[in-house]
């Protein structure tokens, strides 16, 4: 029956940290744009320019 001494104060300090983090969420726009994050991952990637040093070149002085 002690136990209850402790745990009714830490189950009120947890939620009160989740009411704060909640709130501090919504004044930083955390929940302002749902959609777009969702859809980020079904975008293809641009495809980046190949530098001329990945490329094979061809030494035109040995024969091939």
């Amino acid at each position: 029956m002690n136990i209850l001494l402790v745990l009714i104060p830490v189950t009120g300090l947890i939620v009160g940290a989740g009411v704060w983090l909640f709130f501090w969420a919504v004044n930083h726009q955390q929940f302002d744009d749902l959609d777009s994050p969702a859809s980020l991952p079904l975008l293809d990637d641009q495809p980046e320019p190949a530098s001329p040093a990945a490329s094979p070149q061809h030494d035109p002085t040995t024969p091939s």
